[in-house]
């Protein structure tokens, strides 16, 4: 059971994506942006003890991991301690894995924090490879990232192992049966199970409230008198949180292919199924199909395929039907990955599985050794705290008509993933949309891209509306693909590098084409 919505699109996009503007007229914002490096000396944030306030990071050489090598360069890496429970700062705390390359420049503003979404990516991981991307801004800025709660070095949960999770690979995702219904019930279950087996007393405090409690005591430990930051995806959502936690203290702050904060489970699950049929469509208008026979083209073969799955090169693994739909969701993320889905669609028409199957390992984080990185589980226990609804069985049964109709591709899938994603989780959740109003807060540039499959462009209207007048300022990318800075807009690039150095505040509304 995998989500659609992973951070692992956006190294996808980074490497792959190509595009081109129309624009609007800008204001100047003074940089009130923070203090120098060194001892840290902005206001901590409330209630937390001196022992915590005062720490300084050790920064020194990143080591390498069994899954990646040491970044080249000049990264270092630091551990920051905070609070296990924000409810209990003075209790026991957590250990936080931090990366950074210091501003290369003399006009240094401060630090800019990135996250990368998900949730469950690793910054820690994904920071060096995107910093060519973010070149630009290196002069003035030292690039920060880290793992949050639960995530990867930052005490990871791992909720099964990789035989168990290949297993779980032959499982239906889209039951027929009342048998098929119940297994797909009892992953369910046993998944989460193992989650708490592994988090223990963690499996509580990683919300995203939580982790963006943690971000403001590292602007604080970092220096930093206001939050610089730059999220995508997910890290968009927790951007939000942060500023309505904190409006005060709200700096530069970007958010990038932004997740809609007014949608339910239901909601955001019927934005997908919408996102990446619109992104399917764009791609057979590419290739010269009409997407309405196309998408059946597709749906025939995903039913043949939970009927009888294909063979494949990789010795005794099939291409089930929804490992075939996970290889088909990852080169939607990326305009170049087109060509990819094409040749693995063919093969699989022609009865080779070994593409699409090639393309789902890739999404999954499989290595050819079968070994599974752990950013789903990560995303799967952040998101059931977060989320207090549990849609039953019945509930998603009676709404698969809905999805069906809006996606014959992915509406299915995405309409069962409702009921089984956080069934019989051991946590409730905390809330059922998140909250992102920041009355006060500095300008916030929100960033959506009218051909994002993964968080669909009205989802970022509504992330600057709710966020709040004369706060959230939208720009508009008419592109292809899960994000757009660093995807080929020169338009799109130049408004957000002149806003994050220099202030400047793009017109609301402003379009790149």
């Amino acid at each position: 059971m995998t989500r659609l919505v992973r951070w692992t699109a956006v190294t996808a996009a980074a490497a792959l994506l190509t595009a081109g503007c129309s624009g609007g007229s800008s204001g100047e914002d003074k940089d009130d942006g923070g203090t120098s490096s060194g001892r840290p000396s902005a206001a901590a944030p409330s209630g937390v003890p001196e022992s915590l306030a005062s720490q300084q990071l050790d920064w020194g050489r990143c080591k390498g991991t069994s899954d990646s090598p040491a970044p080249d360069g000049d990264w270092q890496c630091a551990t920051l301690k905070a609070p296990l429970d924000w409810a209990e700062p003075e209790g026991d705390t957590i250990d936080l894995a931090l990366i950074r390359a210091e501003a290369t420049g003399d006009e240094r503003i401060g630090s800019l924090l990135f996250n990368f979404g998900g949730p469950g990516g690793s910054g820690v991981s994904m920071m060096p490879s995107y910093a060519d991307t973010v070149s630009s801004l290196h002069e003035r800025y030292d690039l920060v990232s880290w793992d949050p709660r639960g995530v990867a070095a930052s005490e990871g949960i791992r909720c099964r192992g990789d035989e168990a999770i290949e297993d779980a690979e032959s499982m239906d995702s889209t039951p027929d049966t009342t048998a098929e219904e119940q297994a797909y019930l009892k992953d369910a279950t046993d998944f989460g199970k193992g989650c708490q087996k592994s988090a223990g007393e963690l499996m509580s405090h990683v919300s995203t409230t939580d982790t963006a409690r943690d971000m403001d005591l590292m602007r604080h430990v970092l220096g930093d008198g206001r939050m610089h930051y730059f999220g995508i995806s997910y890290g968009t959502e927790l951007g939000g949180v942060y500023a309505h936690l904190f409006p005060e203290r709200v700096g530069r702050m970007v958010l990038d292919a932004a997740v809609d904060p007014s949608a339910d489970t239901m909601g955001h699950a019927e934005n997908q199924a919408r996102g990446f049929q619109r992104a399917l469509d764009d791609y057979l208008k590419s290739t010269g199909q009409d997407p309405k026979q196309g998408s059946r083209k597709i749906a025939d073969l995903l039913e043949r395929l939970d009927a009888e799955p294909l063979p494949t090169s990789s010795p005794g693994r099939k291409l089930t039907q929804t490992l075939a739909l996970t290889g088909i969701v990852l080169p939607l993320y990326s305009k170049s990955g087109w060509p990819a889905l094409t040749s693995a669609l063919s093969a699989a028409e022609e009865g080779d599985g070994s593409e699409l199957l090639a393309l789902a390992d890739g999404y999954n984080e499989r290595d050819p050794s079968g070994r599974y990185g752990t950013t789903t589980h990560s995303q799967r226990v952040i998101s059931c705290l977060d989320d207090k609804q549990r849609p039953t069985l019945e509930e998603t049964k009676k709404l698969l008509p809905r999805f069906e109709k809006v996606s014959p591709v992915f509406g299915a899938f995405l309409g069962w993933d409702t009921a089984g994603w956080c069934h019989d989780w051991p946590v409730a959740g905390q809330h059922e949309t998140p909250e992102v109003s920041a009355p006060g807060a500095a300008p916030v540039l929100v960033v959506g891209n009218t051909g994002d499959p993964a968080t669909p462009y009205e989802g970022a209207r509504r992330m600057a509306d709710e966020l709040g007048e004369d706060v959230g300022v939208m720009l508009t990318w008419k592109g292809e693909g899960h994000g757009a800075y660093g995807n080929g807009s020169d338009c799109v690039d130049s408004a957000v590098d002149a806003y994050l150095l220099k202030g400047t505040v793009p017109e609301d509304g402003k379009v790149c084409s």
